[in-house]
């Protein structure tokens, strides 16, 4: 039995409506995702800029990158990239740069230049890249290289969700702040696996700016 017009009218407009608030209500994780929250272990504030990598069943594919330095200052300070992918270091400044790293993952130079190297850097190996200048001290920049196709990063709430996966879960965090930044840090979540997560933080202060690479420049001096 075909029901009343009006009936039919009236679910229609309930469901138009139901569709437009649903367009309004922020993004929530969905069920079985995983919420972790960074913060400092001293204040309790949250933390940004908390890299978070998860293990891959494929490989990356690499990109094309580039860290520029404008301003006397790494642009993006922290970039994260699969392995094998290139990056640029183009000098927009109106003075020169000389950048190096002593990495294991990468070490390498480049030379008092203007504008634009000759090649990009290839980084072929998983690892946390530390980038210096020679001329600039306070200089300091990251490239995260990744065996992984999706890494996440935290923001002014201090919060990255996982999308459902199998547990145990491992993850790996980086921050450029925290004692040991050479390395990701792992963090192991057994079953029954929670939906949220916080993680405090033992951070350092950052360095001063005319001084944030004082260890890196005087062992580059020494060499």
């Amino acid at each position: 039995m075909t029901p009343p017009p009006m009936r039919t009218s009236r679910c229609g407009l309930l469901l138009l409506c139901w569709l437009l608030l649903a367009a309004t209500w922020p993004a929530t994780a969905l069920a079985g995702d995983l919420t972790l929250r960074f913060v400092d272990a001293g204040s309790g504030e949250p933390v940004a800029g908390v890299v978070v990598v998860a293990a891959s069943s494929s490989e990356p594919s690499p990109v094309k990158a580039e860290i520029e330095q404008r301003d006397r200052q790494f642009r993006p300070g922290v970039l994260t990239v699969p392995v094998g992918s290139t990056v640029d270091f183009p000098n927009r400044d109106d003075t020169q740069h000389h950048v190096y790293s002593f990495s294991p993952a990468k070490p390498f130079e480049l030379k008092l230049y203007a504008d634009r190297p000759e090649a990009p850097i290839r980084f072929d190996t998983a690892g946390v890249v530390e980038l210096g200048c020679n001329i600039h001290d306070h200089m300091q920049g990251f490239v995260l290289v990744t065996d992984a196709n999706r890494t996440w990063r935290s923001g002014a709430a201090g919060l990255v969700t996982l999308p459902s996966q199998e547990t145990p879960l491992t993850v790996r965090y980086w921050h450029r702040q925290l004692p040991d930044n050479t390395r990701f840090h792992p963090l192991t979540l057994g079953a029954p696996r929670p939906a949220h997560h916080r993680v405090a933080l033992e951070l350092q202060p950052p360095p001063p700016a005319n001084n944030a690479l004082d260890r890196l420049q005087q062992r580059f001096r020494e060499l």
